[in-house]
């Protein structure tokens, strides 16, 4: 008899482990993925404002598609601050002994398709350029790697310096949990830091003296440090932060509003026409409503896997072809654009 109840635990406790095994195998969805899925899809209304915005609508119109644009103007953050919490997550314990590894993966995934879109749009479109367009080989390797050749592709060379620089955010982020002390430290010196970097901006670049001449501010990696410092301490910190964010989530929810409003009444002290360059990422505003906008989608993501979610599995998947359809949702707007026959168009 207490051969048969040792059997039948044994066969309970095998199908138990094989089960958990198999959901444990199972791709699931972290904060990382609810980053770059969320602020895939908010990119491509970007583009989608930006071209309407071109056809001269009225002026409620134009409104209209500025206080939209603003609402998902926090892309950028959160696709930052989301690679990094993914990054560290999944690489916790690496080192510049396993940088080589890194980079032949991203690689892959992240290098190449940058490279063949960015062919793509300097061959094929050539008029979505921006600043200036190549005409000799080497404006052409310029537009290239300066991220001019499409709209958004400044995106790409300020993300991938990230990547590139990942060693030093492998150290800062172990480096930071060692204490209390440093943690208050290094984010500390971010903070501080950074609205020192908005205060430079605001003064020498944005309708200022250097307009014209440091735009390339904009995709140096020092323009969004804080949500790549924030990401990766995130992953280091994620139990505090997800018992902080259960509890005070409308903190988050009530910036996010007030934030929005000050967006919007910057925007809307420009007058119309409105230009969409006025709502940019570089101002105390947008850095605080992009925070409480992260802050929102990671609430959503830890309650999420909290409870186990049945949508884990699809974000995961969204989330791994987020940066390639990020990538040629300008291609394909083009496309529909002229093929549905608008007749204003850039």
């Amino acid at each position: 008899m207490s051969f048969l109840i040792d059997l039948t635990t044994s066969i309970k406790v095998a199908t138990l482990t094989t089960t958990v095994r198999t959901k444990t195998n199972v791709p699931a969805a972290d904060v990382g993925d609810y980053m770059k899925v969320f602020a895939c899809t908010a990119v491509m209304m970007q583009t989608v404002l930006s071209l309407v915005l071109k056809t001269g609508p009225n002026s409620n119109v134009q409104t209209g598609i500025g206080v939209i644009y603003n609402l998902v103007k926090y892309t950028a953050p959160a696709f930052i601050f989301g690679i990094l919490f993914t990054t560290i997550r999944t690489n916790e314990s690496s080192d510049l002994s396993n940088y080589g590894n890194y980079m032949s993966k991203t690689f892959s995934s992240l290098f190449v398709p940058t490279f063949w879109w960015t062919l793509v749009y300097l061959i094929f479109i050539p008029s979505v350029q921006q600043i200036t367009h190549f005409h000799n080989v080497t404006s052409f390797l310029w537009q290239f790697v300066n991220g001019n050749a499409a709209p958004h592709l400044w995106y790409n060379t300020m993300m991938l310096q990230f990547i590139i620089l990942m060693p030093f955010f492998w150290w800062l982020s172990r480096w930071a949990v060692k204490s209390n002390k440093k943690l208050f430290c290094v984010l500390t010196v971010t903070v501080i830091g950074y609205f020192c970097w908005l205060l430079f901006y605001d003064h020498f670049v944005f309708y200022g003296p250097q307009m014209q001449h440091w735009y390339l501010l904009d995709r140096i990696f020092i323009s969004f440090i804080i949500y790549g410092i924030l990401g990766a301490l995130a992953w280091k910190k994620h139990v505090q932060l997800e018992n902080w964010l259960r509890k005070f989530w409308w903190l988050a929810a009530i910036v996010f509003v007030l934030s929005f409003v000050w967006t919007n009444s910057e925007l809307k002290s420009f007058g119309h026409p409105v230009n969409l360059a006025n709502a940019i990422y570089y101002k105390p505003s947008m850095t605080i409503y992009a925070l409480a906008v992260i802050g929102l989608i990671a609430a959503l993501a830890f309650m999420n896997i909290r409870h186990h979610s049945d949508v884990l599995n699809p974000m995961h998947f969204l989330a791994t072809y987020a940066y390639r359809a990020y990538l040629s949702n300008v291609f394909w707007l083009q496309i529909i654009w002229h093929l549905f026959g608008c007749k204003r168009h850039p």
